[in-house]
Formats: C-alpha cells, sequence, structure tokens
C-alpha cells in the first residue's frame, strides 16, 4: 500500500506538463493537511519535475533524462536571472535548445532564431514580435517591458517572454554558468546509474526458510540476499555467515541481520564505496524514500564505476581541479623523496585574500593521495585528517608540499604531509586513509 507522500507525487507526477500547482490545491484534493502537501511539493522539485519560481507559482514540468541535463526549461531561467514573467506563462515548462544575442539588425538576428531558442534582446518591441513567430521565446535585458500586443501573442503561442534588470552580457553568463554547473552535475556518478534493478536482483521474504537461501545460492552462486517484507520494504540482509548450522526449515527472518545499512538512487558513488569500505560490506541494498527495495549495488560495481569515471574526459572543473591542475611534482634532495609546488591562485583565497581553508585541505590530501597510488594501486577514501593551520598564506605565494608515508598496510595508510612558503613551515596535516583494492 502507498504511503500518502507517495500518493501524493504520483498525483503530481500525472498533472499534464505546465499546470499550475498550489499547496492548498493538492492538500484539497488529496485530504491532507497543507504541510502533507508542502512536502510532497518540495520533494517533486527535488526529484525534478516541478519548478518554483517566484511572483509566478509552481508549475509541472518536463522531467530531465540525465543525457539532457544541459538544456534548461524557461522556468530555470526564470530562475536563474530573477525575471519575471511578462507573457505566455503557459510555456515556461518547455526546454531551450539555445539561445541567441540580439545585438544586431532585425533581419541578422532572425536568420539565427528559431523554434525552441531564447532570444536575449533589449527593449526591441519588433524583434520581441518576430521572435515569438519563429517560435522563439524572448528575454528582454535592462528592465525592460514590451508591448500589450507580443504579451496577447506570447500567450497565444505558448511561449514566454521574460523580463530581467540584468544587462544582456551578464544574463548570458548566468545561463552559461547554471549549463556548466550542471554539467559538472552530471558527471558525478549516482547509484541509480550503476545498480542491480528490482527486475535482476534475487531477495527473499521474511516468511521463507532457509532452504529458499540455499536454491538461490545453488542459481546465482551469490551468498548474499536482501530480505523484504510483503510490501518490499527491506528488513534485513542474509549471507552465508548467517545460516551455517541453521537448520533447512528455519525461518529467513530469524537469523539474518537486521535494520541493514542501505542507499538510495540518489546517494553517490564515491559515498556508497566509502560506506562499504568503512563497514567491509560486499553488497548494500538500494531502496526508495519508504524503504521499499528498488535494487541491489555490490563492491564491484562500485570500483568499477570509480574506475570508469577516472577515465571519463572531464567537461566541467570543479574547484578541486582548480587547485590540483596547480600542483607540480618535484624531487626533493633526499632520494626518493616527492615535493609538490602550487601556487596560490586569487580562486584559492577567501575574503581577506589569503588561501581558504578548503583549499588547504584539498592540497593536503592531493599530496596524501599522489604518494599512496606510488606504493599502492587502487582507489582510496580519506578516514579521518588533522590539520593544523600555523601560519596565513597570502596571493600569488609558492607553497612546497612534502607528503611522508608513515605507514602502509594492505587496507590503510597513514601519511604526514607538511606545507611550506619560502622556508617557513605554514601547515600539518596528518591522513588515514582506506585503501580500496581493485580486484
Amino acid at each position: 500500500m502507498a504511503t500518502k507522500h507517495e500518493q501524493i507525487l504520483h498525483y503530481i507526477d500525472e498533472l499534464p506538463i505546465g499546470e499550475k500547482i498550489s499547496v492548498r490545491q493538492i492538500a484539497k484534493a488529496m485530504s491532507v493537511s497543507e504541510g502533507t502537501a508542502y512536502r510532497a511539493i518540495k520533494d517533486a522539485e527535488n526529484k525534478g519535475y516541478v519548478s518554483t519560481i517566484e511572483r509566478v507559482g509552481t508549475i509541472r514540468i518536463e522531467r530531465k533524462k540525465k543525457e539532457n541535463i544541459e538544456k534548461l526549461t524557461y522556468a530555470e531561467v526564470v530562475n536563474i536571472v530573477d525575471g519575471q514573467v511578462l507573457g505566455g506563462r503557459a510555456g515556461l515548462h518547455k526546454t531551450l535548445n539555445k539561445f541567441v544575442i540580439g545585438a544586431m539588425k532585425l533581419e541578422a538576428m532572425m536568420r539565427y532564431t528559431g523554434a525552441d531558442n531564447l532570444l536575449i534582446v533589449g527593449n526591441r518591441t519588433k524583434a520581441h514580435e518576430h521572435a515569438l513567430k519563429a517560435g522563439a521565446a524572448v528575454l528582454v535585458t535592462g528592465g525592460f517591458d514590451t508591448e500589450d500586443h507580443v504579451k496577447k501573442l506570447a500567450d497565444k503561442l505558448q511561449l514566454p517572454v521574460i523580463s530581467t534588470s540584468y544587462d544582456t552580457f551578464t544574463v548570458a553568463t548566468m545561463i552559461n554558468r547554471a549549463i556548466y554547473d550542471q554539467l559538472i552535475k552530471k558527471e558525478i556518478i549516482l547509484v541509480e546509474d550503476v545498480l542491480t534493478p528490482i527486475s535482476s536482483t534475487v531477495y527473499l521474504k521474511t516468511t521463507e526458510k532457509i532452504e529458499q537461501w540455499h536454491l538461490h545460492n545453488r542459481e546465482t552462486l551469490h551468498s548474499r540476499y536482501p530480505v523484504v517484507d510483503d510490501n518490499m520494504k527491506i528488513q534485513g540482509m542474509i549471507t552465508s555467515k548467517d545460516i551455517i548450522g541453521q537448520a533447512l526449515d528455519t525461518p529467513v527472518d530469524k537469523v539474518m541481520t537486521k535494520n541493514p545499512m542501505a542507499v538510495s538512487g540518489k546517494t553517490s558513488i564515491a559515498s556508497a564505496a566509502h560506506m562499504m569500505v568503512w563497514e567491509g560490506i560486499e553488497v548494500i541494498p538500494v531502496v526508495d524514500d519508504s524503504n521499499r527495495l528498488e535494487g541491489i549495488i555490490s563492491r564491484q560495481d562500485v570500483l568499477k564505476a570509480l574506475q570508469m569515471n577516472q577515465r571519463q574526459p572531464q567537461v566541467g572543473e570543479t574547484i578541486d581541479d582548480i587547485v590540483t591542475n596547480q600542483m607540480v611534482l618535484t624531487k626533493g634532495k633526499l632520494k626518493g623523496e616527492d615535493i609538490y609546488r602550487c601556487v596560490v591562485t586569487p580562486q584559492m583565497t577567501n575574503h581577506l585574500g589569503t588561501i581558504s581553508y578548503g583549499v588547504f585541505t584539498t592540497i593536503v590530501s592531493d599530496a596524501a593521495n599522489r604518494i599512496l597510488r606510488s606504493y599502492k594501486k587502487g582507489d582510496l577514501v580519506v578516514e579521518n585528517m588533522t590539520i593544523y593551520f600555523i601560519k596565513p598564506v597570502q596571493i600569488d605565494s609558492v607553497l612546497e608540499v612534502f607528503p611522508k608515508v608513515l605507514e602502509v598496510g594492505r587496507k590503510f595508510g597513514k601519511v604526514d604531509v607538511e606545507v611550506f612558503n619560502e622556508g617557513t613551515l605554514v601547515g600539518k596535516a596528518m591522513m588515514m586513509c582506506q585503501l580500496i583494492d581493485r580486484h
């Protein structure tokens, strides 16, 4: 039986694209409190099929496919540019495939403007009108309005005309930035991208006997299975260790490990890897918001995904990339001593013009990562880190980073990192890392 929350989400999902949604309307339609309706609307927004726009309200938008993430809806553009919708609200859910900057003569502008485009232009009413007729939406910059007949045309064609107080250059930069941020998000591999779906997952019911475990084991050659109740909610995990010495007619729920760790489809692979290494788990069940089983993810799936991600070409640069790209390896005076040099660029500083704590942490963890890699092939997860900031470091300083491996075992490594600026110690760090084999 679906929960009230799930029923509301399903109701919202079934609404036509472009439909306006309000807390009161949902509460009335589903006979729930306004608080319950509000929580469901927020969840739908997080899941990407609802968008809230200031001065417009909340509307049902098209759910984005992973590969289509670099496309924005007009509703998202309104949010990005703090816009006001002048006309064509019914088309806010539509997706744009390119934007055109209207800084040319009208005929030239129209040559570049087509269906599903967004024309970014100042107070040029003729251009607004021609763009709408060509199937494009319009973003009017500089805080200007447009004429009533243009607004009526926008309503009729269901193509938004949006006004923003920003200038054309700023608006183009803001939209580019939003697309770029989404591309970085696109690169983060989530559990839902690599899980074994429920249709291919072998699981046991709490009412079944251990005999069933043996049957599955012979068929699949696996030994770890999730255990669910009649509503498909996860109740436990059962492994070969649990069934040793147990009679075949013993119920599964008597021997299973209760309250197992589980992840959602939106958990990042890096988090799942950390959990598996930390807890020594081979398989984790994947559940939805109501704790219903959606599939499983194994250590092999996680490692494969991590390795695949390292081989992917980068689309967007994260702050970590900007920092680690600055680090250059030089050899120290002592045999086998690795030193990393790093220039403190303006992006790496805080409002005081000194190196930010987050950047300093990235520098020391990257240096530790690199030196441990020379000892051991595979991936690693930082388990804990103690950092001492001794002196502030300003823009354009050249840092020298000395990582030293204190201990390295089969499953963990301990590294000490010292950071100098012009021969003066400016910071120290001690790190413990879990090492993940690639087998």
